[in-house]
């Protein structure tokens, strides 16, 4: 598993790290049960503080994503597909709204947006 952190990124690294092992989790990168890296060789290797690592492993816990054991680690936990799915949808769609705010702020009408969307749609 490769990790990059963007010190210079408006997204709080323990965040980067989260998006990271969850886009690998749901691409199928990362299997169920597949240990992740302990918390201290993740700080050590990325050159930051435990408890950032510490914060993306808990966050990623409470979504449902991996699991803890007590002394032996985290591991990436059994999901469901769809859950995973739906974590890709409601990523898409956060994203799409911002976009659609941008661009309303730049003056583009509703109109000119779904033709912008349109264009691309089809180069895409």
């Amino acid at each position: 598993m490769n990790i990059i952190v963007n010190n210079t990124s408006m997204v709080p690294i323990y965040e980067q790290i989260m998006e990271q092992i969850k886009a690998a989790i749901i691409s199928g990168e990362l299997v169920e049960n597949t240990a992740l890296p302990s918390v201290r060789s993740l700080s050590k290797e990325l050159k930051i503080s435990a408890l950032t690592v510490k914060k993306a492993y808990d966050c990623l816990e409470q979504e449902g994503f991996t699991v803890t054991v007590h002394g032996k680690g985290t591991y990436v936990a059994v999901t469901d597909k769809e859950v995973l799915e739906e974590e890709n949808r409601k990523k898409t769609e956060t994203e799409l709204e911002q976009v659609i705010l941008k661009a309303r702020r730049r003056g583009l009408s509703d109109k000119e947006i779904r033709s912008l969307f349109e264009i691309l749609m089809e180069e895409g």
